[in-house]
């Protein structure tokens, strides 16, 4: 059961409510389950944009000032920043950095320092259903910065209603390796730090690939903006994209399609996870996989076999229900 203080305190509006839930959804400590399933039917009214891109793009930087600049229009903000993961312990290696240096001390900005815990995507679980909790919170605009650990990083699109990739300016490598499911998730394409050498020649590279990426002429078509956050030039132009893609969204009746498909992958990834859960509890009531992997390797049996009979009380189960 979710503790019902602990919701209804959340739901009051208490920041302590706020990080004590999250860090029970971060941990997956009991009952945390049961603390975003009371969340949900509060949920789906925050705006959320995801900010991902290679490291040294500036990204928390830029957050920052989008953070202040919404505070500035009288809007509450929640951050949470996705860290690489320890190897250790799992938890977010980067989290004791100050990164939020404009808006420390307001409390209507909630920045939380989130593990990646190993998913390639820099991404997890966790971090969707801390926005859940903090869409339930109230929070008009929850911003995700991903880890930004490689190309990897589409797992953005199942949580985030607008994506903007983040491009340092260069020479153009950079822009050559972006991978196609890279330019495929950006909604908008951000060149920071465009005060330094080789930004107009990033512009026009991102601009020529853009032209060449296949889409159907009623998607959305992706921005460049050119910014400097340290100094916060082109933050208003990229809040006006911002804007301009949630007001498609709604016009266009994506958005309920976004959800549609968020839930979708939600349901099929907790499914996954669960039946998972599952198997491994029966491959350890047989043995333990040490003893089924030596069974394969004398040739007493052989892997699909083994999953077979793994399966089988499952299997078993499931026709007994029909």
């Amino acid at each position: 059961m979710a503790p019902p203080e602990l919701v209804a305190d959340l739901l009051d509006g208490k920041h302590r409510a706020l990080a004590r839930a999250i860090t029970k959804i971060e941990n997956r400590s009991e009952g945390y389950r049961d603390i975003v399933a009371a969340l949900h039917e509060h949920t789906g009214h925050a705006d959320v944009v995801g900010i991902t891109g290679s490291p040294g793009a500036g990204k928390s930087t830029l957050v920052d000032k989008l953070a202040a600049e919404y505070r500035e229009r009288g809007l509450t903000v929640g951050i949470i920043a996705v860290d690489p993961s320890s190897p250790f312990s799992g938890g977010a290696v980067l989290g004791d950095r100050i990164r939020m240096g404009s808006n420390v001390g307001d409390m209507d900005v909630f920045f939380r320092s989130m593990s990646a815990r190993g998913t390639l995507g820099g991404l997890s679980t966790a971090t969707s259903d801390a926005v859940k909790a903090l869409d339930a919170f109230g929070k008009d605009k929850i911003l995700i910065e991903t880890v930004g650990a490689g190309q990897n990083e589409v797992d953005i699109v199942k949580t985030a209603d607008t994506v903007a990739v983040l491009v340092p300016p260069s020479s153009g490598d950079d822009v050559q390796m972006l991978k196609a499911g890279i330019l495929e998730i950006g909604d908008v394409f951000v060149v920071n730090k465009a005060d330094l050498a080789g930004s107009d020649k990033t512009v026009q590279e991102l601009r020529g690939m853009l032209e060449m990426r296949e889409r159907d002429p009623d998607d959305w078509e992706a921005d460049i903006v050119e910014t400097v956050a340290n100094t916060g030039e082109g933050v208003e132009e990229l809040l006006s994209v911002f804007d301009a893609h949630a007001d498609w969204l709604d016009r266009t009746g994506k958005r309920d399609e976004l959800e549609r498909k968020r839930y979708a992958e939600e349901i099929r990834t907790l499914l996954r996870n669960d039946a998972g859960a599952l198997v491994e509890d029966e491959v350890e009531r047989r043995g333990g996989m040490d003893d089924l992997v030596e069974r394969v390797v004398r040739r007493e049996t052989d892997p699909y076999s083994v999953a077979d009979d793994v399966l089988e009380p499952f299997r078993d189960a499931v026709r007994h229900n029909d």
